[in-house]
């Protein structure tokens, strides 16, 4: 009766513990801010358009950056949630063993070979990143931020209409931090 929300805590329970040490750059908040903005953004969406697997897509937006930032291995991911966890949950995460302008390119890649749910993942992913960027970032890099979700926006929008429409806004709304570094 109650497995979303029993998968949920498991889930974020698992998150929570592997991301423990990292903040949230701008805002010092623990990390596990981020990956519950992500779950949030799903759920939201899928009231909107109930055309994807919602206990799959929250998994993803739990976990998407665990392999990416902490010491889980892909076998012990895989161990804890299943294959297609496993898999999806690695498709988001950037390999860090190419050039760093290769990586995006190379995750969409991944990305694309992969059930719906994880490219509706990597867009809510970057939704709830463009966000006033971190003091440190030049206007050099903000630009650069903004057309990387364009290049994200433009690889996944058909994965979910709902959500292309909210990362486009959100692409659009960003740009006042472009301006704002001008001035």
């Amino acid at each position: 009766m109650y497995l979303k929300q029993d998968l949920y805590q498991k889930t974020i329970l698992f998150a929570g513990e592997k991301h423990k040490k990292q903040k949230l750059p701008i805002y010092g908040l623990p990390y596990v801010v981020h990956l519950s903005n992500v779950a949030m953004e799903v759920m939201f969406a899928w009231e909107s358009c109930k055309d994807f697997d919602i206990e799959y897509a929250l998994q993803l937006a739990l976990l998407h950056d665990t392999l990416e930032d902490t010491e889980t291995s892909y076998e012990e991911l895989e161990k804890t949630f299943g294959i297609e966890v496993s898999k999806g949950v690695f498709a988001l995460t950037k390999d860090k063993n190419i050039a760093k302008y290769e990586q995006m390119q190379n995750s969409i890649k991944k990305i694309l070979n992969c059930p719906k749910e994880v490219g509706i993942v990597k867009m809510f992913d970057r939704i709830t990143n463009l966000q006033k960027p971190p003091k440190h970032w030049n206007n050099k890099k903000i630009i650069s931020y903004r057309q990387e979700a364009q290049y994200i926006l433009e690889s996944l929008k058909f994965s979910n209409k709902y959500l292309a429409e909210r990362l486009s806004f959100k692409i659009d709304e960003y740009e006042k931090y472009i301006t704002e570094s001008f001035q």
